[in-house]
């Protein structure tokens, strides 16, 4: 492989020489890394989600350096899905860059333009308002990609059609909602129904998601946290049955509880 001179930059604190030394050293590795060679939108696609997710962990772990990291790592996709696009005729880096330019003054008219607003929901009710009229969309729920986890994609949904006002007005319509789905779910586990169970505990964790959205919290990150606790805490009862010289199969139930609980107790 030849030795191929970094491009050199004219200004290092200039972010529009840097952008495009970025974007020269990313189209060099496209056009000579044989890995890179090989790549398609397709095939790199999952591996962005991929990073999203460490970008959304540094900054739960507050993180911040590791958040920059795992956002270079993200433009990195930007650029290479943008240059495999443009080699296949689809588009290009400035098609990316002006059409999102272009999108963000047009859903900000209070800003740009001489629309008044009084509150946050005011850009909100223009923002669904705008897409749907200047951008074709038939339903404001268009928006939400069938492909998100399913607990952000419950929260997005419920997001978007509370702001043309389909929502509960106060927060003990939403706590009547969870029981009320709940209730149909013992119902059907009563009746020993496998698919209207499993349908009935898709309502009432979509009650769940609605019931968090109100108290201001983030469903999936709170699924995140327990997860992250349950993790660390069973570790806890592996290592310690290790220390214990016990096989973690032959332990009795009660033995990991005593160390659940062990666990639980130093914070863990």
């Amino acid at each position: 492989m030849p030795n191929i001179e970094i491009p050199k930059l004219e200004n290092p604190e200039s972010l529009s020489d840097v952008f495009i030394q970025y974007y020269q050293i990313v189209k060099i590795l496209r056009e000579n890394c044989p890995w890179d060679k090989e790549q398609t939108i397709e095939s790199i696609a999952p591996l962005m989600i991929e990073e999203t997710y460490e970008f959304i962990e540094a900054i739960h772990n507050k993180k911040y350096t590791d958040a920059a990291k795992e956002l270079g790592d993200l433009l990195l996709h930007i650029v290479m899905h943008s240059i495999i696009a443009e080699e296949n005729g689809y588009f290009n880096m400035l098609d990316v860059i002006k059409s999102n330019a272009h999108k963000m003054i047009i859903r900000h008219p209070h800003v740009f333009a001489d629309v008044e607003i009084d509150n946050e929901s005011d850009v909100t009710r223009n923002w669904e308002k705008i897409k749907k009229t200047k951008e074709g969309q038939i339903s404001v729920l268009d928006g939400v990609p069938k492909s998100m986890p399913s607990l952000l994609r419950a929260e997005r949904i419920q997001h978007k059609a509370s702001r043309i006002g389909f929502d509960w007005n106060n927060e003990k319509d939403v706590w009547n909602k969870v029981y009320e789905e709940l209730e149909e779910l013992k119902t059907e586990i009563e009746n020993n129904d496998k698919e209207k169970t499993s349908n009935e505990f898709g309502d009432f964790i979509f009650a769940l998601v609605n019931l968090s959205r109100h108290l201001g919290i983030v469903a999936e990150d709170s699924l995140m946290k327990t997860n992250n606790k349950f993790t660390n805490r069973f570790k806890y009862i592996e290592l310690k049955a290790k220390e214990l010289n016990k096989d973690l199969n032959s332990m009795s139930l009660e033995e990991m509880d005593k160390l659940w609980d062990e666990a639980k107790s130093k914070g863990i």
